[in-house]
Formats: C-alpha cells, sequence, structure tokens
C-alpha cells in the first residue's frame, strides 16, 4: 500500500478530514504531531521551499490572529527560527509521499494523490469557519 507521511496538529478537524480523504483513496497514512516533531531549519524548509515565505503559515495561528507576527514581513532565516520554536505557526498538513514534501492541502501532490482539480482540494480550518 502507498503510504502518505502527515504531520498534523493533533486534534485538528480539519486535518482529521484530510487524512480521511487520503485513507479513502487507497493511502496508508503515517501520522506524525507537528508540534512534538523535532524541527531544524533544513528539515521544515524542504516542506516549505514550494512557497513564498508568507504562504509558509497557519494563518489561524494565535500569534498571527493576535497581530504578534506577520509573515508578510519576515525573511526566509526569521520565519524558520520563528515556526520551529512556535510549531503552530506552521500551515499544515506537512505531507510526505513518494520523496516529495509539501505543506498545506491545496498543492501538486494532494492534487496527484487525489486525482483532483486543483480547486477542489480544499485547505481550511474548520474551526475558523464555525467562528464566522
Amino acid at each position: 500500500m502507498k503510504t502518505v507521511i502527515f504531520y498534523e496538529k493533533p486534534g485538528c478537524q480539519g486535518n482529521l478530514k484530510q487524512r480521511q480523504r487520503l485513507k479513502h483513496n487507497g493511502y496508508a497514512i503515517e501520522v506524525k504531531s507537528i508540534l512534538s516533531h523535532v524541527w531544524c531549519p533544513a528539515s521544515l524548509k524542504a516542506f516549505l521551499q514550494h512557497r513564498p515565505v508568507n504562504e509558509w503559515f497557519n494563518r489561524s495561528a494565535p500569534m498571527i490572529k493576535q497581530g504578534q507576527v506577520n509573515p508578510e514581513l519576515l525573511s526566509e532565516s526569521d520565519a524558520l527560527t520563528l515556526m520551529i520554536k512556535n510549531p503552530l505557526l506552521i500551515r499544515r498538513p506537512l505531507l510526505e509521499y513518494a520523496g516529495e514534501k509539501r505543506c498545506g492541502f491545496d498543492n501538486d501532490v494532494v492534487v496527484s494523490l487525489l486525482q483532483l482539480a486543483p480547486e477542489n482540494a480544499v485547505e481550511h480550518c474548520l474551526n475558523r469557519a464555525k467562528q464566522r
């Protein structure tokens, strides 16, 4: 069976739904906590490098919502340092499949795995939707 390594925030309902979509399409999921994994700049950047720095961030993270962090103003180095110290800032999920690493659920790897049109690879925070 094909295995996807899936780094998530434990308890995140959005990540649960994303994992279910992958399982439904025949993938085994190896779940890891994005919060407890020991990150270094190189290991984290491997997942993020396909996006601009300001898209590396979980826009629902408390530090961003409270204005403590502005992703638009951070350098690559500063962003990685901040995310390693505060993993809630990392855009989720982080995915690894067949040697490819990506962040988010709206990227080329997910589209390929689920055989979706890019606009159907939904990525959003379910808690944020409930708060509206």
